[in-house]
């Protein structure tokens, strides 16, 4: 009895205090038993305590790499079973992966994509360009964000099973993030119609471009706005993070690794937030390449900071016609890019071997090579048929550097044809080139009826130039209707 006294008194554990108990019940010699508990105990505790080591010492990534491993699983039985039940069930678990991957990992860079239409193709072009154009040390630095705003469902569903596919080691290791908004984060096409003509067109991109910037906050310390159909020069965010570091002693709010809308464009995450409630205040007003410098400007920068060589460029997916006729039109596979009607192409400047003048006109890779343009030299397309356009784009230069661009030029267009072959006899400016190129949405009754679009050097230029590309884009009947029903 003394010995179970002192065991209770040394602060023995209840489970020792009732084995003491039944070995004095039953006369068991209590020094033999308490030496046998006491060794029992110390191993358990010593074994318990090596098991907690372990468990503190092992890496925090164990529990992602078995999520990783468990949603592997589910990716595959998705791919032998097409069971959409399984894709929503995989798109909840990696939504829930990517909260996980963004309280442990933040990066340098984030890469902001929306894409406001079903059409998937454009956006596969991008995210190949984005992971190809970039090393295994750079990615380590990167988030590519993908906002999904367009609202078909199925659309939406076939686009991430897709994606999961072709990119789901980028995934599951949180470098790729899909994102949705619900559809109730949006007015509906009633409230939209009824706001001024054309804002309509623009109000839903400024939102979605709100989401996303809202969301990516704080995913990284700098944020990249992109497009999707886009070509990402090799090594880009080496390139960025070399100009960032150049310009640590310059105060900068946005940088601009292209001239094209608001493709390229740099913000310090930290900026992201207030973006996007500038945005959402003003979203009906202007299109977002527009708002853009007005809320640099806000910011105290009040020139902009191009930053050579351009970085990204749009890119458009076409086959050729088997026509060869220099004045056929090619046909296009995106209904989103640019449509350059039937047309011949007549200029004064030189023309060599290969790189023929209607070539710039083509919807491929192929380019007008000419030297030495002296001012008021030009490239004149001429439409077939008159055509009501909405945008023109025009790119000189090479794409990586910008080498061989036409430094002093404007772009025009012409009306009301006479003669054979036919010319126009009057023309309207269109906008002066910036670094080589023009990208010009044209408003209101200039772009109807339009005959030519003229290409025009203004200064004399010693060397080689390229002309890349002349994009036009054909208004389309339905809104022309609403044009016409606005009025």
């Amino acid at each position: 009895m003394d010995g179970w006294m002192d065991g209770w008194m040394d602060g023995e554990s209840p489970q020792l205090l009732y084995m003491l108990t039944f070995c004095y019940r039953n006369r068991i010699p209590c020094d033999t038993m308490r030496c046998s508990i006491r060794r029992g105990i110390i191993t358990s505790v010593g074994i318990g305590f090596l098991w907690l080591l372990v468990t503190l010492k092992a890496p925090r990534e164990t529990e992602d790499v078995q999520n990783v491993m468990a949603f592997k699983g589910q990716e595959d039985s998705y791919g032998k079973r097409k069971d959409v039940r399984l894709l929503e069930g995989w798109q909840n678990h990696t939504f829930q992966y990517i909260k996980t991957i963004q309280q442990r990992r933040k990066t340098w860079l984030t890469v902001g994509i929306s894409v406001p239409r079903p059409d998937q193709s454009g956006l596969l072009y991008t995210l190949v360009s984005l992971f190809r154009a970039s090393s295994e040390i750079e990615q380590k630095r990167l988030t590519v964000l993908v906002h999904l705003a367009h609202s078909d469902l199925t659309r939406l569903r076939e686009t991430i099973a897709h994606i999961s596919t072709l990119f789901s080691p980028q995934i599951l290791s949180g470098k790729l993030l899909l994102i949705h908004a619900l559809s109730d984060a949006y007015r509906t096409t009633d409230d939209t119609r009824k706001e001024a003509h054309g804002g309509e067109f623009y109000s839903k991109q400024n939102r979605d471009h709100a989401f996303l910037m809202s969301f990516a906050a704080k995913l990284s310390e700098y944020f990249l706005l992109l497009e999707d159909n886009v070509l990402c020069a090799p090594n880009f965010i080496t390139h960025i993070h070399w100009k960032v570091d150049t310009m640590r002693s310059d105060p900068w709010v946005l940088l601009e690794f292209s001239n094209m809308g608001f493709l390229g464009k740099l913000f310090h995450s930290r900026d992201l937030p207030l973006l996007a409630h500038f945005l959402l205040l003003f979203y009906k007003e202007k299109p977002l390449d527009r708002l853009i410098p007005h809320f640099r400007t806000l910011l105290a920068q009040k020139n902009p900071i191009l930053c050579r060589p351009f970085l990204f460029y749009h890119r458009f997916s076409y086959y050729t016609s088997n026509d060869s006729q220099k004045a056929t039109p090619v046909r296009k596979k995106n209904p989103y890019g640019p449509d350059n009607p039937s047309a011949a192409i007549f200029t004064d400047m030189k023309v060599f071997d290969v790189h023929f003048p209607w070539k710039a006109y083509t919807l491929d890779e192929s380019f007008f090579w000419t030297q030495n343009v002296s001012a008021g030299n030009h490239l004149t397309v001429i439409l077939k048929h008159p055509a009501n356009l909405s945008r023109v784009q025009v790119l000189t230069g090479t794409i990586v550097d910008g080498k061989h661009a036409l430094e002093k030029g404007q772009v025009e267009l012409g009306y009301d044809p006479e003669g054979m072959p036919q010319f126009c006899t009057s023309f309207a400016l269109l906008g002066h080139l910036l670094e080589g190129q023009v990208n010009q949405e044209i408003f209101k009754s200039m772009g109807y009826d339009v005959s030519c679009v003229r290409l025009v050097v203004k200064a004399n230029q010693v060397g080689g130039l390229i002309i890349r590309h002349i994009y036009l884009w054909e208004e389309n009947p339905k809104d022309m209707e609403a044009a016409q029903s606005w009025r």
